[in-house]
């Protein structure tokens, strides 16, 4: 069964090219099975294998799985999203300023507290000792995350409809962000007076807003695949402001050098990890 996709002109071939690579590489699944799969297994698997840090107090190795997101976040956009974009639009131009206007969107969605959470000095998730504030902080990451997963499940279907293997290292590296996330909101709905079980059972819940966005992104781009490029620009500027904006920061707290050795380590090791993927696609 072939796959839907955007439809490609032949001439055009890059290094790392997904338009270069075969149909025989997904012969038995549509683009909306590849959407339905990602979206689903992403939500939950970023939740079960934050629950088994968070809840089994494992949390000592956050640190690094920050440091590996980064570069995992990086090396997608860089090295698959964004040329992926550049050579579905005619206007790179355009693409660049939707990525700039993405960038300046995101850091006001943040300044308002809907696009993420938990950036202040004093935040919950820092402070997992202290006393339950009655559940109102939980509420809000409960609501934050959801939106933020809803959007995720956009983000991956954009980059399937555009193409499956792009789809697959996108998914992949939504789940390598996703992880320390899910983290910290488990710490927080646990300072919250959240239980074990309700907080895992809260964030899986919530995890479920991928697929919803996954497959209304498929419905209402399928149609319309012009805009696929600017979602990926979009997508682009999220995980750029993601990495760059929310996780890079706290890594600057660990000043040692042994500790900043460790990061760009792990850094590599994510962006290494999307050219490995890119190299085992068959081409």
């Amino acid at each position: 069964m072939s796959r839907v996709g955007v439809i490609r002109p032949p001439h055009k071939c890059r290094r790392g090219s997904y338009n270069a690579r075969l149909e025989l590489s997904v012969p038995t699944m549509t683009t909306f099975t590849w959407i339905i799969l990602a979206s689903l297994l992403g939500g939950v698997l970023s939740v079960a294998a934050a629950a088994l840090f968070a809840l089994n107090a494992r949390a000592q190795y956050l640190g690094g799985l920050v440091s590996y997101a980064i570069g995992a976040l990086l090396g997608v956009v860089f090295l698959d999203i964004l040329p992926e974009a550049i050579e579905l639009s005619p206007d790179v131009a355009s693409v660049s300023a939707t990525v700039l206007f993405g960038i300046l969107l995101f850091f006001t969605l943040e300044k308002v507290l809907i696009w993420r959470h938990c950036h202040h000095a004093h935040c919950e998730a820092h402070e997992p000792h202290e006393h339950s504030d009655q559940g109102r902080s939980g509420a809000m990451v409960i609501v934050g995350d959801t939106f933020h997963n809803f959007v995720d499940g956009i983000i991956i279907a954009a980059a399937f409809l555009a193409d499956v293997n792009l789809g697959i290292v996108t998914a992949l590296a939504i789940i390598a962000h996703e992880v320390p996330q899910e983290v910290g909101d488990f710490a927080i709905l646990l300072h919250s007076g959240y239980t074990k079980l309700r907080a895992f059972q809260m964030n899986l819940v919530s995890s479920f807003a991928t697929l919803v966005g996954g497959v209304l992104g498929y419905v209402a781009l399928r149609d319309m695949q012009a805009l696929v490029p600017y979602l990926l620009a979009i997508a682009s500027s999220s995980m750029i402001y993601v990495a760059v904006a929310d996780l890079i920061p706290g890594l600057h707290k660990r000043t040692q050098m042994k500790d900043t050795v460790q990061q760009v380590m792990l850094i590599s090791a994510g962006v290494l990890t999307i050219v490995l993927l890119g190299m085992a696609i068959p081409e």
